[in-house]
């Protein structure tokens, strides 16, 4: 992983239609968001679903290539017809469409010559000046070109994959959670929260999360910074009120 910054952030383009349809459940913006912001320090702030349409992926990647440090897209980089992600990526860099010749080779002996058919040969076809992100459960690899980190579908596949993506990364600032789960309801602190998040809006996020759990409900206050002590000193602020206000603290 390449030199630390402080605030390094990623969008994440998830290709298929697939997902859009309904057919299949996307597993994999949860995995790559929590392992980009407690292994990489790198906060994901916008996610896309969109179908295997060349146009549509062209658009989006260039449009999200320019907003942020880094697009990790997911889908559309297998051996069928509709799989078009890796050409699509070339068009929207202006690059060749090519076989990327180690790719090629790594392919070639994973199948056996005798069985490396025009489909296999295709996972190997990426945009022109493409770094390999290896593939250790079935061969097949992703690929970095500019900012743009390009990844299977297949969630198993894709955990086997991500931590080879460490090289190309930038590391920023880990997010730190700290959660305080109240026997209350949002409306009766709703108030107090808003001027505590004003008054740590440079430093500390603050989310309210309603919750149902052992018959009773209540709220999850969730903070969230990468400066431990402006979550202490902002937990501390939240303890008040809800020493004031007599809210008890739920313990599971």
């Amino acid at each position: 992983m390449k030199k630390k910054n402080k605030k390094i952030n990623a969008s994440i383009l998830i290709i298929g239609n697939e997902i859009l349809s309904g057919r299949t459940q996307d597993l994999n913006v949860s995995f790559i968001s929590k392992w980009l912001n407690l292994k990489c320090g790198i906060s994901v702030k916008e996610v896309r679903v969109i179908p295997d349409i060349e146009k549509t992926i062209v658009s989006n990647i260039s449009d999200l290539s320019k907003r942020f440090n880094y697009v990790f897209t997911t889908g559309g980089i297998g051996p069928t017809h509709d799989d078009i992600t890796a050409k699509s990526i070339a068009k929207a860099f202006n690059v060749k469409y090519e076989y990327h010749k180690e790719a090629y080779l790594i392919l070639e002996k994973y199948y056996g010559k005798a069985k490396f058919n025009d489909g296999r040969k295709k996972m190997s076809k990426m945009p022109r000046g493409a770094s390999l992100i290896h593939n250790p459960s079935s061969a097949a690899p992703g690929f970095k070109i500019k900012n743009i980190l390009c990844l299977p579908g297949v969630p198993s596949i894709l955990k086997s994959m991500i931590d080879n993506c460490k090289k190309f990364l930038i590391k920023g600032q880990v997010t730190k959670n700290k959660s305080i789960n109240l026997i209350t309801v949002e409306s009766n602190i709703a108030k107090e929260l808003a001027k505590i998040q004003k008054k740590y809006f440079k430093h500390v996020e603050i989310g309210s999360y309603p919750f149902f759990r052992l018959g009773k409900i209540g709220v999850s206050i969730v903070l969230r910074s990468t400066n431990k002590n402006k979550i202490k000193l902002c937990n501390t602020d939240i303890l008040k009120i809800v020493r004031r206000k007599k809210i008890k603290i739920f313990k599971s």
